[in-house]
Formats: C-alpha cells, structure tokens, sequence
C-alpha cells in the first residue's frame, strides 16, 4: 500500500501548519517493508500556502493515475492506497516549509536523514530551490526532483549531479511574453513590480532579456518583501510614464497587488503582463477586470490538446475542488509521474541509486502539458505558453495565445553558465539579439 503522512494543518493551511510541520510528520506507520520511499516537499505556511493543495495533490494524481493508486476521499490530505511501480510498493511523506530556504532544507533533511525517504520531489518556491539542490550535493544516494522552483541558478550555477529539473526555470517560463509586449500590445516602456527574491528575478531576466532585445525599455523595477501584506504603497510609488506593468507575483500577494492597481484606477486585463504564478487560477478572486490579463506559463492553459483535456478531466474527477490547471498542480504531476516512470525502468527497486539517477537522466517524457528532455545540467528543454484570462460568459477561464517550442536554459543563447545571477538589476539588458522565437 502507499502511506501518505501529512505535516501539519490541512490543505492551504496557514503559517501554524508551517511552523508545527517537522514535529506532527512521520514515516508511515504502516509502510510495508522494502517500499519506495518518496517525500513530497511543498508550502503549507506563508503567502504561498494557497499553493500547498495543488502541489500535493498534482503529486497524488500521477500515483492514481500511472501507479494504480486509490484516493482514500477527494481532499489533498486524504491517503491513497494500492501504488506500485513494478509490483513494488510505494510509501509517501509529505514536508512542509513556509517558502523560506532554512525551513525548506530543515524539511528535505528531516525527509531524508530522519523519515530516509529514497527521492524528494520538491521544493515549491525559488530560493526553496536553491537551498535544496546545495544540500543535495550532500547526499548522493538520494534523488532529488524538484517540484516547481524556479531560479535559474539552481540547475545552472549549482548543478547538483542528482538534482533533476523537468519543469525548466522562470525565465523558460516567460518565453513569448516579451515579444508579445513589443510586438502585439506595441509596449515601448514597461516597469516591473515583483516579490524581492531569485523566482521573479528569474522571471524579470526572461521578459527583460527579451523585451529589450527587441528595441523596449524597462524603465523601473521594484521589487517588495515576500512577506508584504499592503500592497498599494509599491503601486503607487510605480512610474506612470511607461506604457504597462510587468507583475511578478504569486499566491496572496498576485491578489493584494491586482486589486491596488485597481484602486489606482488601473485596469489589470490591459495594464498588466503577468508572471506565471500571476496567472494562477487562484488569482480569479480578484473579479472580471482580470479580462485579458496575459502572461508566461510553462503549461497549455486554455488548451483543447487531446492530453490536456484528458489530464484536466481525469484530475477533476478524482479532486473536484482543485484546479488542475494551476502551473504547481501540473508540474508536481509531470514530476511524480516520470519518477514513476525512472522506477519503472529499473524494476521499481532503488538498490544502485545511480542506475535510478542514470534513468531519469534519460528520461524524454511527453507530459500532458508537452514534450520535455533534458540538457547536460538535468534542466528541461520544454515548451512555453503565452496564455490569457478571459471572461467566459460570466466565469473566468483560459485562452491559449501562442506555444514557444523548445525553449532551452540559455533562453536562446543570452544565458550561460558565466551570465550573473539573476538580480534586482541583472540583466540591466539584452546581452545579444532576440531570441529565434521572436522573429516567428
């Protein structure tokens, strides 16, 4: 049977469930002997706590789905029973960090030191990323899949040789979005606002990169604390001569930061471009001026693709209050199931640990949300999507706009291994000509 233990609080549970996670978690009581062990790693506390049922349950999904699970009820925190890979048992625990890198690594170690799971999928957030791949270097016999972190240092500086990444970076996931600036909105001069960490750097370098290759300009970028509530005082201070807004946002914070552009007078479907956590489906709160917002995304939101379609339907089917079209609901599912798929390549046992590392390295799997392989640093080389809100009829939903296939870690060739950091200010601008998509 598969065991599933919880830490802490229940699906998008607050910051208690945060700080009480490492002491309520456990190895599952009644995992059988010589089970795969796997640790789900995520957020439960913090602005991105919203994120804890998508992830969670993204990762249950492809046990049901591809391992022959059952789901014990339709809540995320709900167990689910009968997975196996290779007629080898798999038994899951789950972490729970708060988006910092200390609670992140204190999780993932007391995952792998103490529960002695045998694979990590996780963390969620940038920084989560960053901190995990650095202690991954200290254990490798242990594989490490990360869920939905995406700083681009992770796989590009870092490079933990057993720390794979299938769903790319948040530059990737910003691909198209800059020459839809240019080219379909006729942006000449954008700020950005965004979260004061590595992912929305990451995300800032993308569309810069790419925006000002083109011949744009960003004028401003401010940048807020994570843990900012009020978020009228950064839109207001924002420039007002430049033609839209570039926001960079996830969870709690996407909402707050929409609903004070609106209170400024300032309409989010037309003044704003938006991140690929911006386009989360949990951000609809905010209301129908949310019409034509577009942004990046790493999957087909809005997609009619046969394997969308079947994905969103089946997933719906089993968890009927999450939206399987959230970018961390997918990405926790495309994770889960090639892990499914490595174990199955070496018979579900995980003895030689570098006979595991070495099938996942070969890995080229057609995930729902498309076609992925992976370069010599173990990063995806991927599709992305330029999506839309639009209003249907009263409900909104998704408009796919365009696909940018193949996007690579480089981003076209404007980064390397020697490019700085991503920053508050780096890139200040494009480093060589437009990337090959933008001249479709």
């Amino acid at each position: 049977m598969l065991g599933l233990v919880a830490c802490g609080g229940g699906s998008g549970g607050g910051d208690d469930a945060a700080s009480t996670g490492s002491e309520s978690a456990a190895a599952p009581a009644d995992a059988p002997e010589g089970a795969i062990k796997i640790g789900v790693l995520t957020t439960c506390g913090g602005p991105f706590a919203t994120f804890e049922g998508q992830s969670l349950s993204g990762a249950k999904y492809a046990l049901i789905d591809q391992a022959g699970g059952k789901a014990d009820g339709a809540e995320p925190q709900d167990q689910v029973t009968g997975a196996t890979v290779a007629g080898t048992p798999v038994a899951v625990s789950y972490g729970c960090s708060d988006a910092t890198p200390d609670k992140a690594v204190a999780e993932a170690r007391r995952l792998v030191e103490n529960v002695g799971v045998q694979i990590l999928l996780g963390p969620l957030s940038g920084d989560e990323g960053v901190a995990v791949a650095e202690y991954a270097k200290s254990q490798p016999d242990v594989t490490f899949v990360n869920g939905t972190s995406g700083a681009q240092s992770t796989t590009l500086s870092v490079k933990a040789p057993n720390f794979f990444r299938f769903g790319g970076d948040g530059a990737q996931w910003m691909a198209g979005l800059g020459t839809y600036a240019y080219k379909e909105k006729g942006w000449r001069k954008v700020a950005i606002l965004g979260e004061d960490y590595s992912y929305p750097y990451t995300q800032a370098a993308g569309f810069v990169s790419e925006f000002t290759a083109l011949g744009g300009e960003v004028t401003a970028r401010s940048w807020v604390p994570l843990t900012q509530t009020d978020w009228s005082s950064p839109v207001a201070q924002l420039p007002r001569d430049v033609d839209g807004v570039l926001l960079l946002t996830g969870g709690t914070n996407t909402v707050a930061a929409e609903k004070a552009f609106i209170q400024v007078g300032k309409d989010p479907g037309d003044f704003l471009l938006g991140g690929s956590s911006v386009m989360d489906p949990t951000s609809f709160t905010v209301g129908d001026q949310l019409d034509g917002l577009v942004g990046g995304s790493p999957v087909p939101l809005g997609s009619d693709e046969q394997a969308w379609q079947a994905y969103v339907d089946g997933f719906s089917k089993e968890f009927p209050d999450v939206d399987p079209q959230s970018l961390f609901t997918a990405l926790y599912f495309n994770g889960m199931q090639v892990v499914l798929d490595a174990l199955d390549q070496v018979g579900g046992k995980l003895d030689d640990p570098a006979a595991f590392q070495q099938a996942l390295a070969a890995e080229a799997p057609t995930f729902p949300s498309g076609a992925v392989t992976l370069d010599e640093n173990r990063n995806s080389v991927q599709p992305n999507y330029v999506v839309q809100i639009v209003d249907n009829g009263g409900e909104l939903g998704f408009k796919l706009i365009s696909t940018v296939e193949d996007v690579d870690q480089t981003f076209g060739g404007l980064f390397g291994p020697s490019s700085p950091d991503p920053s508050r200010d780096e890139p200040a601008k494009a480093t060589g000509n437009p990337p090959p998509w933008s001249n479709d």
